[in-house]
């Protein structure tokens, strides 16, 4: 399938089926610890990049194929808010189900009147909340010229105010770049401004896009947690991967299209699948020349080029 891909295994949401309405690496932030590697396609102007009938036509096959998952998150492979039928979108999927429906999002253009009336239909948003200035906006990700974090901040409090549904803020922290305890200090003052539901914690467990990334110690990020009561997610357990997809390989190469998986989440996936040749399917991934095998925390990482 072109836009439907998974369920595929959220420690927030459970087994998710997701959306991706962007093509790849489409997005207005470049952010460092990005497990899809570098944006290519920098913009900020929202299109619709694919028609939405198309879009349903496939989420209508999916359900057919399998009704056996927690949520709908719409995310994929850039930032869902450049979908400029974003509203639509959501109407149209939550006609045909009555699981819950997240988006999950940089929170860039949530100063725009439109995102806002799409993101409203939804019933769980995720912004991502990196930075707490303009310096760290601009060392953690990098963002399309047209925007500042001053901008984008107002619009995170503002949405935050107004929203009806359960908004669910996720920070990233990396080794040396802002997880120190002045940061942590002026996280909490931002943070005081900004209605939410839950916080939650990450830092990179899969490969970022620029090797310097590196993820903090369990005991630091449980520190932070306790300071910012958030909840870390590298302390939640996730559910195994699911593909409609009959063969194998083709199967894995639709899932790390979006979702990067690492070599045990694969044999996993594989066995559950009951895969009599693995090592082969392995082998196979390894040679596949439209794929990249990255070395990171003692894993191999499988993504897509």
């Amino acid at each position: 399938m072109n836009y439907i891909y998974g369920p595929v295994p959220s420690r927030r949401l459970g087994l998710s089926l997701g959306i991706s309405p962007i093509p790849k690496k489409t997005c207005n932030y470049s952010c460092i610890y990005c497990q899809l590697g570098r944006t290519n396609k920098m913009t900020n102007e929202p299109k619709n990049f694919f028609d939405v009938k198309d879009i349903i036509k496939e989420f209508d096959e999916s359900l057919l194929i399998n009704n056996e998952f927690d949520v709908v998150t719409i995310v994929g492979e850039g930032e869902p808010t450049l979908y400029y039928d974003l509203k639509e979108l959501i109407k149209e999927i939550k006609k045909r189900t009555d699981k819950p429906v997240a988006v999950i999002t940089n929170g860039a253009l949530l100063y725009e009147k439109r995102v806002k009336e799409a993101l409203n239909e939804a019933d769980i948003v995720l912004p991502t909340f990196d930075a707490y200035d303009e310096s760290t906006f601009k060392k953690i990700n990098r963002p399309h010229g047209q925007l500042s974090f001053q901008k984008v901040y107002n619009g995170l409090v503002e949405f935050s105010a107004q929203y009806k549904g359960e908004l669910w803020l996720e920070m990233m922290f990396i080794k040396g770049v802002n997880e120190d305890d002045i940061s942590i200090e002026k996280y909490k003052e931002k943070l005081k401004n900004i209605k939410y539901d839950k916080l939650y914690l990450n830092t990179p467990v899969r490969p970022p896009s620029e090797e310097y990334v590196k993820p903090i110690s369990h005991k630091r990020m449980d520190e932070i947690a306790t300071e910012l009561k958030a909840i870390s997610i590298d302390l939640l357990a996730s559910q195994g991967f699911y593909s409609n997809i009959n063969d194998h390989l083709e199967a894995i190469k639709s899932i790390i299209k979006r979702h990067p998986m690492n070599q045990f989440e694969i044999k996993g996936f594989l066995l559950n699948r009951k895969c009599k040749n693995i090592n082969n399917i392995l082998k196979m991934l390894n040679e596949d020349c439209e794929i990249e095998v990255i070395s990171y925390q003692s894993y191999d990482t499988y993504r897509l080029k």
